[in-house]
């Protein structure tokens, strides 16, 4: 898998999120480099288990999907 990563205006994004919520939540002050080395780190370790979700999440619907073009195949043929 290839690294992720973001656009710039993408991971401000992020990281004025996790300060946000690090500062609302608990009462912890991130200043920027703090913030962008922490979404790396997460993005490096834990970004792939999230990817992987996402795969699987799709591969479910595109299954669903199949099966129903299946049925509606089904429905059509001729007795």
């Amino acid at each position: 898998m290839s690294k992720i990563e973001f656009s710039p205006q993408q991971k401000q994004q992020i990281i004025t999120k996790l300060q946000r919520y690090m500062s609302t939540e608990l009462d912890v002050e991130l200043g920027q480099f703090d913030a962008d080395f922490l979404i790396d780190f997460i993005s490096k370790e834990m970004g792939s288990l999230y990817y992987n979700q996402g795969l699987y999440d799709a591969q479910a619907v595109l299954v669903e999907r199949v099966d129903s073009f299946t049925d509606a195949i089904y429905q059509l043929e001729k007795s």
